[in-house]
């Protein structure tokens, strides 16, 4: 058994986000992980990037080949990936991290359309979005608040530009589907609104509540291990 990460919208080095539970979790349970390198967040070719959210699932899938079981994590436009990548025979379980469950014929843009409070994204050039108007400081207050300034630094030196495709293309396909899942609904968001967390959570084959802010496994690795152990069982 393997672990896969897919990190959210507009960052990048997922390896970075993942460490500190990746570190937990090998020690509590053996178990290894990665992380999936993302086209569009320009961490593979440049070539690849304007492939967007096609691009993305199919480097899931490429990881997913390598395995023969395997759990997917999946952290917010992540679901989008893990729904665009279709089903595969290596995924046993799958952790939705305040993420998304989609339909088919939905775009990331179109989940994210209906938020109060949506996060401030802007033009990057080159066919790329970026978020745009935040600081190290007010970056880490809105994603991270529950970490300390060090690890907020070093979150913010990761926000990278992202394909426009990603948040525009209506996925073809519902890998989530027929796979059991998890849902951890963060309840201390300041990115996604837990209206929205919830709407896709009831889709899972269960759910739970973390008092965590958007990055649990980041700020409490110990609440998702506890998580992953228990879909273990």
């Amino acid at each position: 058994m393997e672990l896969i990460f897919v990190h959210g919208a507009l960052v990048r080095d997922g390896d970075w986000w993942w460490r500190p539970t990746a570190e937990l979790l090998l020690e509590r349970t053996g178990i290894r992980s990665r992380s999936v390198a993302l086209p569009s967040c320009g961490e593979t070719t440049p070539e690849d990037v304007a492939g967007g959210l096609v691009a993305d699932a199919g480097a899931l899938r490429a990881e997913l080949d390598t395995v023969d079981d395997a759990i997917v994590v999946a952290h917010s436009y992540g679901g989008t990936v893990v729904a665009e990548a279709g089903h595969h025979p290596a995924v046993r379980h799958l952790l939705l991290v305040s993420s998304y469950l989609p339909d088919v014929g939905q775009a990331q843009g179109q989940i994210m359309s209906g938020e109060s409070d949506p996060v401030a994204i802007g033009d990057a050039g080159d066919g790329r979005l970026g978020v745009v108007g935040y600081s190290a400081r007010t970056f880490g207050d809105r994603f991270l608040q529950d970490t300390d300034d060090t690890v907020q630094a070093e979150g913010f030196a990761r926000v990278a530009p992202q394909a426009a495709a990603s948040f525009t293309t209506p996925t073809t396909a519902a890998g989530w589907q027929g796979v059991d899942s998890t849902s951890l609904v963060c309840v201390d968001d300041r990115s996604t609104s837990v209206a929205l967390q919830r709407f896709h959570a009831e889709r899972a084959t269960r759910s739970e509540d973390v008092p965590t802010g958007h990055h649990p496994f980041i700020s409490r690795p110990d609440i998702v291990t506890d998580t992953i152990e228990r879909m273990l069982r």
